[in-house]
């Protein structure tokens, strides 16, 4: 049976995706299996069709209905040449200047699948958070270097360590998913790509602080990442990495999706906190921060997406391996989304302590 993937990342369908993977379903053949992946994030490469051999992945791209059926006769399914084929994937040169970290998964494996999942490393961080204990699981998060992701840069590790320490009945994790800054795509990217990877992360953040609640707040103009995040919720309870024996632990954790009117304000902390409440998104006075009297007023850790789809990444392979990149107090790497009218329209990272990058650089995230 040979595999073929096919991205069903918005900016993937939005240049014909979906038809592309009907024209491949409807004249391949019974010994054909798609898998609908998220995006590589060679956005002008999109529709991006991969297919496996013994050799590895070999892209073809972009692919329109109409290429189906040459591209068939050249033999794609055996990784044949054709004017469309771009080689191993992994070869491109875009891709093979880069050392992904927090978007490892994307474009790789069946976002709503478990097992390619953990087949890719899922569920490694989790398992040695277990390991390590709440309190050195903190410790590990300050020593990466972790910042906050959505702009403020706060210490991720200190502010868990707030809100372990702040006393409490209850206390919540909320994942800030209000991606609304013009040209901003890499939130919707993992939660439609690898939304496991944000589980796993908020489930570690709720075991190190105590919580067993946590929210996703995103955004109504996401329909398809938030219906693909629904599933993927399902999928990780019937996993068992969400429920009340996380891994057959003693942990218990469960995250509720909610879905705000696109209120920009509401990308603020506290604004999204009032609209969690069911209130008005308005700015809080500060103090008290959030991390001591936050959501129904108990301790609450803010996390950005994307620094909560990183932990798992940080607790796999260790504060250091995280803390190597980057310099100063900028550790780690961040993700640069190149949008508007570039030659090449993509995700591409950097280290946070530089300025740009481009599609050619070399470049981790």
């Amino acid at each position: 049976m040979t595999r073929i993937f096919i991205p069903q990342d918005v900016a993937a369908l939005a240049v014909g995706a979906d038809a592309v993977a009907r024209a491949i379903a409807a004249q391949a053949g019974d010994g054909v299996t798609i898998i609908r992946t998220g995006s590589r994030g060679l956005f002008w490469l999109e529709p991006l069709v991969e297919v496996e051999t013994p050799a590895g992945r070999v892209a073809y791209g972009p692919v329109a209905p109409s290429d189906v059926p040459g591209l068939l006769a050249a033999g794609m399914l055996s990784g044949a040449a054709h004017p469309l084929c771009l080689g191993l994937t992994e070869q491109i040169p875009w891709l093979a200047r880069q050392n992904r970290l927090t978007f490892a998964r994307c474009g790789i494996i069946d976002p709503l699948s478990a097992a390619d999942y953990r087949s890719h490393g899922g569920f490694k961080g989790l398992e040695r958070a277990l390991s390590l204990g709440p309190a050195e699981t903190v410790e590990e998060v300050v020593r990466s270097g972790l910042r906050g992701r959505g702009g403020a840069g706060f210490p991720t590790g200190i502010k868990w360590r707030t809100v372990a320490a702040a006393p409490a009945d209850r206390r919540y994790i909320v994942c800030n998913a209000d991606e609304g800054d013009s040209g901003t795509f890499a939130d919707r990217m993992m939660m439609e790509g690898d939304p496991l990877a944000l589980i796993e992360g908020m489930v570690i953040a709720g075991f190190t602080v105590g919580a067993t609640k946590g929210y996703v707040y995103s955004r109504s103009e996401y329909p398809h990442a938030n219906r693909t995040f629904t599933r993927a919720l399902d999928v990780a309870r019937q996993a068992g990495l969400l429920g009340p024996s996380v891994l057959d632990s003693d942990v218990s954790f469960d995250i509720e999706l909610r879905v705000g009117a696109g209120a920009y304000v509401c990308g603020e902390e506290t604004a999204l906190l009032e609209s969690l409440e069911g209130k008005r998104g308005v700015v809080r006075a500060k103090p008290p921060l959030p991390a001591i009297k936050g959501l129904f007023g108990c301790p609450t850790v803010v996390n950005n997406l994307l620094s909560l789809a990183t932990i798992p990444t940080i607790l796999a392979n260790g504060a250091q391996a995280y803390a190597d990149y980057g310099m100063g107090r900028s550790r780690g790497t961040m993700p640069i989304q190149i949008a508007g009218n570039p030659n090449a329209g993509s995700v591409v990272g950097t280290p946070p302590s530089c300025p740009t990058a481009s599609p050619g650089s070399s470049a981790s995230w």
